[in-house]
């Protein structure tokens, strides 16, 4: 395991309309604003959906989530750009080759507005 109290995991992605047909397809949350575009031709993004980006980092790590929690502060929209940054508050080894984890997480569109915060924590299984 790489990560350490204090590291910052940064990455950014866009979501497209694609990313909210494939979501939408899967989730069944058709509401009428992921189906029909503004007058600026967006969709707006499910929020479960925003709230997969903190979870790259669980998959990248072998994290079994045990919590989340979310806090969605303002819509994101098919064409935003997002920062995700994810920061590693607390590891701590247990048996059977497991390590505790504690993250705290905020994300931010391309206007540097934030739109997404909250934590989550579970285990790093181990090899």
């Amino acid at each position: 395991m790489n990560l350490k109290v204090g590291d910052i995991i940064s990455f950014k992605r866009m979501f497209t309309k694609e990313d909210v047909e494939m979501f939408t397809k899967v989730s069944w949350d058709e509401g009428d604003h992921h189906i029909h575009p503004d007058e600026q031709g967006r969709l707006v993004i499910q929020g479960l959906l925003t709230a997969t980006l903190p979870t790259k980092i669980g998959g990248e790590n072998n994290v079994l989530a045990r919590t989340m929690n979310f806090e969605f502060l303002r819509p994101v929209f098919t064409g935003d750009t997002i920062l995700c940054e994810v920061r590693i508050e607390e590891l701590e080894p247990k048996e059977n080759n497991r390590t505790s984890i504690m993250a705290t997480f905020q994300c931010t569109n391309q206007n540097e507005k934030q739109v997404l915060r909250g934590n989550f924590a579970g285990v790093i299984l181990s090899n």
